[in-house]
């Protein structure tokens, strides 16, 4: 017998081997199978949900969430995807990771309803981890959910829980084989997870008219940036103006980048909405802005020469990038540990960064989605760069990286979750 039916029911390892195989499609985008077995399990939420999508952003806006609630004194319980080292950070409960058991128990349950609803409804990866995990957030009696859309909105698994306040982050060019081949049809999807009477968040000041289109015709409570919320920055702190008045004095986000004001302003924006339900103290809001982690999103690290992780991998975010970069001052190179998986946009990100980077790195990533250094060292050359050298997965380039960097250089590692979890991997090790 093999791992995936020898294991199932006594390991971690064994129950997502077995998951991952159970729908001949790794996206099969589609509420009717989630929604059998949802319906089989009955899982209908009966505290606040915030749901959060978005081409960039959505993972640093859930943070957030997540932080503020938890120095109020919340009980949160944050789905997030996809995770860089282990499948556990894709649950938190309370703050924490679930642990394998915690996990494996939930599978099992949503194991038997699958089997039990219909004809073994098949679901994915995804699908299965999101009932999971909701199934893990009731017994364990959170305050709130947080739930992460996982790709688009409107057909994604997350979608079948009614948002109580639904936050649309970035839209930008991304899983168009999915989403559509344009910005207003991708922003359609992601304005999918809008209910009726609900208040909808969007922070992106430039979203296309499509979102504001299905607003209206679902009769969501559109609140905008720039419009209904926004904010000022200031040198030593930020102010929030919102529809209840100002909070000012607030500290930046832990997490780096000018675009996390953003985000930030989009968290307060959705907090301020739920308050009746979800009062959050000036306190909370200032501790969770301050404390938030979040690995792998311009992660910058102690001592020389600095090392920036970063998991970027379309065109907007290789827009923030550049400007982080740019941000944070002159440097005598910049050394890019660079891999990224072959259906992004290689060739945009290449032309957005190739100016502020000195020497590339570039590396294979697993197939079948993983691109080969020699078509990552194609694209630089197509781009007018020359300074390449290729190697066979993240951890040599990092090393190359280590080795040639001098003290006061700085090494960015990005295009990937791929890229970055393996050399988070290496530091973890050390």
């Amino acid at each position: 017998m093999n791992l995936v039916t020898q294991q199932p029911r006594t390991s971690l390892a064994g129950w997502l081997a077995y998951i991952d195989q159970q729908h001949p499609q790794s996206i099969a985008l589609g509420l009717d199978r989630v929604e059998q077995v949802r319906a089989a399990m009955n899982l209908v939420p009966t505290v606040p949900v915030i749901t959060v999508a978005g081409t960039n952003g959505k993972g640093s806006t859930c943070a957030m969430l997540e932080s503020m609630l938890q120095a109020d004194g919340y009980r949160v319980g944050l789905y997030s995807s996809p995770h860089l080292l282990r499948y556990n950070e894709r649950v938190r409960i309370g703050g924490r990771e679930a642990d394998d058991a915690a996990l494996i128990a939930a599978f099992a349950r949503v194991e038997l309803a699958r089997t039990a609803a219909g004809d073994n409804v098949p679901l994915t990866y995804f699908e299965f981890g999101t009932l999971a995990a909701v199934d893990m957030f009731l017994r364990s009696e959170v305050q709130v959910m947080v739930l992460e859309v996982g790709l688009g909105g409107r057909l994604d698994a997350v979608n079948v829980f009614d948002a109580d306040c639904a936050v649309v982050t970035s839209i930008g060019m991304d899983h168009m084989d999915y989403l559509g081949a344009t910005l207003e049809a991708i922003g359609r999807e992601k304005a999918g997870i809008f209910r009726a009477g609900k208040p909808a968040v969007l922070s992106d000041p430039g979203a296309p008219a499509s979102v504001m289109a299905h607003a209206r015709s679902v009769g969501a409570s559109l609140l905008r940036i720039g419009k209904d919320f926004g904010y000022e920055r200031e040198p030593e702190h930020w102010t929030f103006r919102g529809t209840s008045g100002i909070k000012a004095g607030l500290p930046f986000p832990a997490v780096r980048g000018e675009i996390q004001l953003q985000n930030a302003c989009a968290a307060l924006a959705a907090l301020e909405c739920l308050r009746e339900r979800l009062p959050v103290t000036l306190h909370g809001l200032r501790q969770g802005l301050a404390e938030v982690e979040l690995a792998g999103r311009f992660q910058c690290l102690p001592g020389r020469p600095l090392r920036v992780l970063d998991v970027g991998h379309n065109p907007q975010a290789a827009e923030v990038l550049a400007k982080n970069l740019s941000d944070m001052g002159s440097y005598p190179r910049t050394i890019a540990v660079f891999g990224m998986l072959r259906d992004k946009d290689i060739a945009t990100v290449v032309k957005l960064l190739a100016g502020h980077i000195d020497q590339w790195l570039v590396c294979t990533l697993p197939p079948p989605r993983g691109a080969r250094s020699s078509e990552l060292a194609k694209a630089l050359r197509m781009a007018g760069v020359d300074a390449v050298r290729e190697f066979e997965n993240p951890a040599a380039a990092y090393a190359a990286a280590c080795s040639s960097a001098a003290e006061n250089d700085r090494i960015l590692v990005f295009g990937s979750f791929h890229t970055v979890a393996d050399v988070i991997a290496i530091l973890e090790r050390t």
